[in-house]
């Protein structure tokens, strides 16, 4: 009996100590661990959305890009440092991919880290250089199987959102293309503009300024439906390749460690910003949509697309040591 009273306090003690954690939370600056170059879609969503929520919170919000590997090594990182709530990652539906593509992962995806909430969904915009002359996806596939393993394609490095988004386009379409990585989508879109890179799926966030000042041409969206920003492009679907929709989301992480208050109070607080009218407002320019969802909700939804990721990975023959 002594020892069931015992633990029930220390259990309570922990629940009390742990609601007075969040309640002081945060009481220095949050770190914003981005796996992208600045610029990059998910760098973009990031500091929209920590701009308001240090202005909330009353702490600056720090963006700590780490690009490399897919997003793994800032994954890493954020997985195996402090769970206080200040180191936070900020990663997108790359993440699902990684267990399947890379062999040596250094964290345990579910185990490791946990799910906050989503905060955007976004169209990836498969983008090429106007001097190609190509103005339809059709144009692309013509060329690719005309030429088998002449083109490329450019992503955000291995395992990154935008690779995902076009090796299921090339298994959709019938296609051979070899894949450029690069550490971000601002190096990725220069490439592409200078001709060096035939196509990429670029987060639509980072892509719309070039298309609309003509340095890029936009041929199509990867999400199911088209995108309010880009109404005249057509979803790679309605281009003519059948289960060909990606949709590429943005999302708040943290260490599985990190005390259950404070990935409350950390969701609540997202929550908040995606909601507010000014993050609203620079999602509907970006061509963003808020996706918020609970914690629970979230790592199930992590989990879906994991096993989707490995399907098209084990397809496409993905793999890297």
């Amino acid at each position: 009996m002594n020892t069931i009273v015992t633990a029930a306090l220390a259990a309570l003690a922990l629940c009390t100590a742990g609601s007075a954690t969040a309640q002081s939370y945060p009481t220095r600056p949050i770190h914003f661990v981005v796996p992208f170059t600045p610029g990059s879609g998910t760098d973009i969503i990031a500091r929209t959305v920590g701009e308001v929520m240090g202005r909330n919170m009353g702490q600056t919000v720090i963006v700590d890009n780490r690009p490399g590997a897919g997003g793994t090594i800032a994954a890493g990182g954020v997985a195996k440092g402090d769970a206080d709530g200040y180191t936070v990652l900020i990663h997108s539906s790359g993440h699902a991919l990684n267990p399947a593509l890379y062999t040596n992962l250094p964290y345990d995806t579910l185990k490791d880290l946990t799910g906050v909430t989503p905060l955007a969904a976004l169209p990836n915009v498969m983008v090429v250089s106007p001097s190609r002359g190509w103005k339809t996806v059709a144009d692309v596939i013509a060329v690719a199987k005309a030429k088998p393993g002449a083109l490329n394609y450019g992503s955000a490095g291995n395992g990154s959102a935008t690779h995902l988004n076009a090796e299921k386009f090339k298994l959709q379409a019938g296609i051979d293309a070899l894949h450029i990585p690069f550490k971000g989508t601002p190096e990725a879109l220069n490439d592409v503009m200078a001709g060096r890179i035939d196509w990429y799926f670029s987060p639509l966030s980072s892509a719309l300024p070039l298309i609309k000042d003509g340095k890029l041409q936009a041929l199509a969206v990867s999400t199911p439906t088209r995108a309010p920003t880009l109404p005249q492009v057509p979803t790679t679907v309605e281009a003519g390749v059948p289960g060909s929709e990606y949709t590429f989301w943005v999302g708040m992480i943290v260490s599985s460690q990190t005390p259950p208050a404070l990935i409350r109070r950390l969701h609540d607080e997202a929550v908040k910003a995606i909601g507010s009218p000014e993050v609203r407002e620079r999602f509907t320019q970006l061509g963003a949509e808020p996706l918020p969802m609970t914690p629970e909700a979230f790592n199930a939804y992590i989990k879906t697309e994991m096993e989707s990721a490995a399907r098209i990975a084990k397809a496409a023959k993905l793999q890297v040591q």
